[in-house]
């Protein structure tokens, strides 16, 4: 057993209203930068709908995540060394920028400069990349727009996977149906797949909190990542030539403070705590032959920190004594092995994504009450999660690579809880069998409730200040984790504005890229270096075109010159 330590995140889709501020307050901490105008490390969806990039979750198509081989190993989709080699300069299983979308602005310099005449100005939009004018045509939040209109369901990955009839049965019910929202950031998988297709070794898991992040000193803009993460969290900067991703606000969580994203969540929808897994036993859980298993095997590799035998091999591991103790504590270790309400976003992936969700509930209750039913009747309840308008298989095929029975079984123990919860507020008899008929108890009810519906910012986010674990921990995270180099994710320019990294577009030409010594992007757990960070190499691809690229020629002076 070799006991590791990961930060996860839960998120309970039942409090998720859709208003995006998680997605705001994260684009202005990380991707407030030049060439990062269309990337979004936290997107909020809207389901059904394609998604972002649109149709993301179509892995024949895109080629992300693992697939196993005839040995029954797991290999990426993108398929081996040779195949990536024959790939690197012209990778078809990449997402263009349409797929995304060409992020704009508008010309509001015509509405205040136009001159007096009998027509009104309008502001035209004007593509932040290369300042010409553009059409809108998408977005990061298009879906939401639109209200998943049936000419953008029918495109829709996860609709197309559970059958032609339920596709068209959603189709036909949809106005009076069902719409819910999907908050989605970097996976941080146990096993990721774009950690291991990345040719230059530049992304890496942290060993001390399951993190994974971008080397930007040893990023060669490669793009491999893009292609092979099956979320398609990780995006290219084409000023910087680096990729970057979610860092799960790293910075933070050292100090033990929650991410951004959570801590600004209106609904309080988020939590965040340590969950202690077995290593070993992460190759052999994304192996299981059938897909359908994966969520089980998942489930196993997780730890009881309760365990004396488990805390000991913990702390042999070199995991603090405060982070077998917050394991204790943690949130979604309860949402995820206890109650068992929480589930993982598309397990088929085989990369054990660690940021799971509690699938939505109320849209159950919401139609019980406009049949004129008691929305909050245990028989009714239970009743209509069978015929749920949201369709057991559409959860299933978002949360459990299609088997409907965690689905069903994590619904019914929340509306277990609604039901024996209003008993208590109405002052009526209890009813024990309401917990029996869900494998809990009376306590565990009332616990999971204060969890999902009472609990205080300590009980949310139960996040331990970090630590370094071994040598290479220590290289990682010691010096390389200063936020203030050039470029840095959402910091200032040397005279505190943000001027420097946000140079204006100009029209007929993409903006000018960094210096070849330029380290910015996420994940910076590189030094902070120039060209001497490089070794003496020069990465030709941050080379804007234009004049002589630092360090390719040696300084006046220098020895043999």
């Amino acid at each position: 057993m070799r006991v590791m330590s990961q930060i996860t995140m839960v998120m309970n889709l039942d409090k998720c209203i859709g208003c995006h501020t998680c997605s705001v307050t994260c684009k202005q901490t990380w991707t407030n930068r030049t060439g990062t105008e269309y990337a979004w490390f936290n997107n909020v969806e809207t389901r059904p709908g394609l998604g972002y990039p649109r149709g993301h979750e179509d892995q024949d198509k895109w080629k992300g995540g693992w697939r196993l081989d005839a040995r029954g190993r797991p290999v990426p989709r993108s398929g081996g060394r040779a195949r990536r080699l024959a790939r690197l300069f012209a990778n078809p299983e990449m997402p263009l920028l349409e797929d995304y979308y060409e992020p704009w602005t508008y010309d509001y310099e015509t509405l205040i400069a136009a001159p007096p005449g009998d027509d009104l100005p309008t502001a035209r939009p004007r593509s932040l990349i290369d300042g010409r004018p553009t059409a809108v045509t998408h977005g990061p939040n298009w879906d939401d727009s639109l209200g998943g209109g049936p000419e953008h369901l029918a495109g829709d990955p996860v609709l197309r996977r559970i059958g032609e009839k339920m596709n068209e049965r959603v189709r036909l019910e949809y106005e009076q149906a069902f719409m819910f929202h999907l908050p989605r950031i970097c996976e941080h998988c146990l096993n990721p797949s774009c950690v291991a297709v990345c040719p230059s070794g530049a992304l890496y898991k942290r060993i001390e909190d399951g993190i994974v992040l971008v080397d930007q000193d040893r990023c060669r803009g490669w793009r491999m990542c893009v292609s092979g993460c099956p979320y398609k969290k990780v995006y290219f900067n084409h000023a910087t030539g680096k990729a970057e991703k979610c860092t799960f606000c790293y910075p933070r969580v050292e100090a033990g403070e929650p991410t951004v994203c959570s801590e600004t969540c209106v609904g309080r929808l988020r939590y965040l705590g340590v969950l202690l897994y077995d290593a070993d036993r992460v190759g052999e859980a994304a192996s299981v032959p059938d897909e359908r298993d994966l969520y089980e095997a998942q489930l196993g590799c997780f730890l009881d920190p309760g365990d004396p035998e488990v805390a000991r091999a913990a702390e042999e591991s070199g995991i603090p004594h405060d982070w077998i103790t917050a394991a204790r504590r943690s949130p979604v270790r309860d949402l995820i092995t206890t109650y068992r309400v929480a589930l993982p976003l598309h397990p088929e992936y085989r990369t054990m994504p660690m940021v799971w969700y509690v699938p939505p509930l109320s849209p159950v209750v919401e139609a019980l009450t406009a049949g004129g039913h008691d929305g909050e009747d245990p028989a009714a309840l239970f009743g209509a999660i069978d015929a749920l308008r949201i369709p057991l298989e559409y959860l299933a095929g978002l949360f459990t690579a299609g088997d409907t029975a965690p689905v069903e079984a994590a619904l019914c123990r929340l509306a277990a809880m609604r039901a024996h919860m209003r008993r208590i507020n109405l002052g009526e008899e209890r009813d024990p069998a309401i917990a029996r008929g869900v494998g809990m108890d009376e306590r565990g009810l009332e616990a999971m409730y204060r969890l999902l519906a009472l609990a205080k910012y300590e009980e949310r986010y139960v996040v331990p200040t970090t630590y370094v674990a071994g040598a290479q921990g220590a290289g990682r995270a010691g010096g390389g984790c200063s936020l203030d180099h050039e470029g840095g994710p959402g910091m200032y320019g040397p005279d505190g504005g943000p001027e420097a990294f946000h140079a204006p577009p100009v029209a007929g030409g993409p903006p000018a890229t960094a210096g070849a010594g330029g380290t910015g992007g996420a994940g910076g757990a590189g030094g902070a270096g120039g060209a001497s960070s490089l070794r003496g190499r020069v990465n030709l691809l941050n080379w804007n075109g234009r004049g002589r690229p630092r360090g390719l020629f040696p300084a006046r002076g220098s020895a043999g010159e």
